[in-house]
């Protein structure tokens, strides 16, 4: 068979692109982990398809030498594929199979070498040729069976059986359909040279995109969206595209269309190829159409959401609400655990720590931050990731994340475009790298989350709200008692000038009078007024100073040390002043009169945080994290309405602060109120 100039030029073609796929390969080879005897294929594999073009200008007929370097690349892929079945895979394969396979590869080489010794050329050569193909090409089918069905999850050995199956089925067609006239047909000749230059394209890219070995599902389905609208209009559009382009060239200069068509597919192959080398962000996208739309997904979408939804629907306490939700999303990724932070005013505060060993009470963000921002936009933080596509924004994270060594994501809550909060979970056992679809689950599941918590804080400011109901019920019967107070009065008025100079009468009098402000000054402890707020700029210690005069009548006696007059708060005077005198009766409250409490003032950046320290009987953990900050929770029992220390929060976090607790029972107690500074 003699070869024309379209062949040579496809198979020149050819050589170049799989001798690009063999340096990518041996570029990648400690990653991807394959036998040796691969590599060495795939490098006699692209010496043969220079071959042809070279023997081609010396012989004008298909010589032995030619013969040789085919069944030489053959016997190459035959012994590629039994070697590296047996290195990816546990077991070994039958030794009557592999040493068969060996056999026949050594006995065709000999043979080759034998008929090129005694000169044979032509016809007898393309016989030859074609009952080695269809043998060879059979064999080599069936050792790519035995690595694809062995090699269970590594879908990189998966693509490149596929295309090596792709060259071989060619091959055998070619030589069956040429076994009819005993001489090799040299347009199907010319096509397997650009079968090898698809092939070879494919496998450069899936080399590029999947050379990492990983332990995940490697089964090949073809998404719907690739199956039935991408595929097709693709291959549409690029076929009418490339013959229209060939068609105008040949219309303006002449010429064979064979030459345009694999001009064109080489010019192609190059540029992908240079391409998926160059960009990072090209090798990251491919990475991802190839396993969202060639492999099977990693996760059963419908199991894992059906699973979600039956535990976040289980009955719980409102106590619970918070460990339940970082247990669910820990236990799905494999977690030890995680923490939990929800907004609170304009900060977002920690609510909640499962597993996490550091104290996280005091790592407070609030909502403006780039972090918080980024969060927004559904970014998945990876801290210790060593992707640079997952730690591109790395920068951004606060550095209190420096301190949780073991946070291995931090994924936000966002409802609707809305971030409810974010929640960092523990580094799981499997430390396996996070991919697009452990992406897609993570902020499926976490807007999941977020509505299940929303709608948990809603149901508890349906709660609240009703309490507060109660509590304008309550002020109707406040109003009810002084109007009972006032008639008391009233009368004690009307009868003065008949017996104000009646002894009884005055003593009685007196006592009226007392017993009234007695229970006028308990009343109107309980009773708060909403007044409108006036924003000014002054001094935190000014406030501090007027809470301490308010509670001077009680011991013991508030010291007040380091605090600058130059730090300025801007918020309503009295509203602050009452933050503070909450939290110093309850210090006294809960301090005996030989005690201390003492307050001082740290400042860091734009945040002003003052500690007001006790030794007093303390609070437990469980009281500081499910009562304290409750309204209508009180432990002073006929003394208060358990509504001061919510209050006192819910206006630090109004203006951007935060109130913070530490205790230990019999101890003592430290408050850490937190407030923007101008």
């Amino acid at each position: 068979m003699e070869f024309s100039t379209v062949t040579q030029i496809a198979f020149a073609s050819a050589a170049l692109l799989f001798f690009i796929f063999s340096l990518t390969l041996i570029f990648y080879s400690k990653r991807i982990q394959l036998h040796w005897s691969f590599y060495l294929a795939a490098l006699i594999h692209a010496g043969w398809l220079a071959s042809i073009p070279v023997t081609s200008l010396l012989a004008p007929s298909m010589p032995g030498s030619l013969f040789c370097i085919e069944t030489l690349h053959y016997a190459a892929w035959i012994y590629a594929l039994v070697r590296n079945t047996e290195h990816l895979c546990s077991s070994k394969l039958p030794k009557l199979y592999k040493y068969g396979l060996y056999a026949v590869a050594i006995a065709a080489l000999l043979l080759a070498l034998a008929v090129d010794g005694m000169g044979y050329t032509g016809k007898h050569i393309d016989q030859l040729v074609i009952w080695q193909g269809i043998l060879f090409s059979i064999i080599s089918l069936l050792g790519v069976e035995q690595l694809y069905r062995n090699v269970l999850n590594y879908r990189l050995v998966k693509l490149l059986c596929l295309n090596l199956a792709f060259i071989f089925i060619f091959d055998a067609y070619l030589f069956s359909q040429s076994l009819f006239l005993y001489s090799l047909s040299a347009d199907l000749w010319q096509a397997r040279a650009a079968v090898a230059m698809a092939a070879s394209l494919f496998m450069t890219v899936g080399v590029v995109t999947l050379n990492q070995p990983a332990m995940q599902s490697a089964k090949l389905t073809l998404s719907r969206p690739i199956a039935f609208y991408t595929t097709s209009l693709t291959l549409a559009g690029a076929l009418l595209t490339l013959l229209a382009i060939a068609g105008y060239y040949v219309e303006l200069h002449g010429g064979s269309w064979g030459t345009v068509i694999y001009t064109l597919l080489l010019a192609t192959g190059l540029i992908s190829i240079t391409v998926v080398f160059s960009s990072n962000t090209t090798r990251e996208r491919l990475k991802v159409l190839i396993n969202k739309h060639l492999f099977s997904h990693k996760y059963d979408y419908r199991a894992e959401w059906l699973r979600l939804i039956n535990q976040l629907s289980q009955p719980t306490t409102p106590d619970e609400i918070h460990t339940r939700a970082i247990n669910v999303v820990a236990d799905l990724f494999k977690s030890r655990g995680g923490a939990l932070w929800l907004r609170r005013g304009k900060v977002l505060v920690p609510v909640q720590q499962v597993n996490v060993v550091m104290d996280i009470s005091e790592m407070i963000e609030p909502e403006s931050t780039e972090f918080c921002l980024e969060l927004e936009q559904e970014w998945v933080f990876s801290p210790h990731s060593p992707s640079m596509a997952l730690a591109q924004h790395n920068e951004l994270l606060p550095e209190w994340v420096e301190h949780l060594a073991e946070v291995w994501l931090i994924l936000p809550l966002l409802n609707e475009n809305s971030l409810v909060g974010f929640m960092a979970l523990t580094e799981p056992q499997d430390k396996a790298m996070l991919n697009w679809e452990d992406l897609d689950l993570i902020k499926t599941v976490g807007r999941q989350v977020a509505s299940y918590l929303e709608r948990h804080e809603q149901s508890e400011l349906l709660a609240e709200s009703r309490q507060f109901d109660a509590f304008n019920k309550l002020a109707a019967y406040v109003m009810h008692d002084l109007k009972n107070l006032i008639a008391q009065q009233s009368l004690v008025v009307k009868n003065a000038e008949k017996h104000k100079d009646n002894p009884a009468f005055v003593e009685d009098a007196m006592n009226t009078i007392n017993n009234s402000v007695v229970r006028m000054k308990n009343l109107l402890r309980k009773l708060q007024h909403n007044e409108p707020e006036e924003i000014t700029v002054f001094p935190v210690k000014q406030v501090l100073i007027e809470a301490i005069r308010r509670c001077q009548k009680s011991k013991p006696t508030p010291t007040l040390r380091t605090l600058s007059d130059d730090w300025k708060a801007k918020a309503d005077f009295d509203s602050l002043v009452m933050v503070f005198t909450h939290i110093i009766q309850n210090a006294q409250d809960a301090t005996h009169e030989d005690g201390y409490i003492d307050i001082e003032g740290d400042i860091e950046g734009k945040i002003l945080a003052i500690s007001i320290e006790d030794n007093g009987s303390g609070m437990t953990l469980d009281f500081i994290q499910s009562r304290l900050f409750k309204p209508f929770e009180t432990t002073k029992t006929g003394k208060g309405m358990g509504i001061g220390m919510y209050q006192a929060r819910e206006y630090t976090q109004s203006l951007g602060g935060n109130i913070a607790v530490e205790s230990s029972p019999g101890e003592g107690t430290t408050f850490i109120i937190t407030v923007p500074v101008v």
